[in-house]
């Protein structure tokens, strides 16, 4: 399983599903780094060997592009069907046998 850390915004409730599954998730809440900036999320969780999890996906985009170097960044678009996201999540970490440098990108099903 995987080693996450859900930035700001992240849902709560993805957090504590994705705990269920066997994730272990950090938030930055947690960590005692709220307020802090992109880089700085991302930093943290390079120092700390966890992949982001972010739903701000053009920020974090972008920061993989300028620092390829991490241990993953999960990208999510937005789905009021918090259930769904997190088992998509899941299968999306699941399916890769590693996250390191990776951008993984997790849609929200088209209608």
């Amino acid at each position: 399983m995987a080693n996450l850390y859900a930035d700001e915004q992240f849902p709560l409730p993805v957090v504590k599903l994705l705990r269920t599954s066997g994730h272990n998730v950090l938030t930055v809440q947690e960590a005692g780094n709220a307020g802090g900036s992109d880089p700085d999320v991302l930093a943290f969780a390079v120092s700390n060997e966890r992949s982001v999890l972010t739903q701000n996906r053009r920020d974090f985009m972008q920061l993989h592009i300028q620092q390829p170097l991490h241990h993953g960044i999960i990208v999510c678009t937005d789905d009021k069907n918090l259930e769904r996201l997190a088992t998509r999540i899941n299968e999306a970490i699941s399916a890769e046998e590693s996250l390191k440098c990776k951008l993984i990108r997790v849609n929200r099903p088209q209608r």
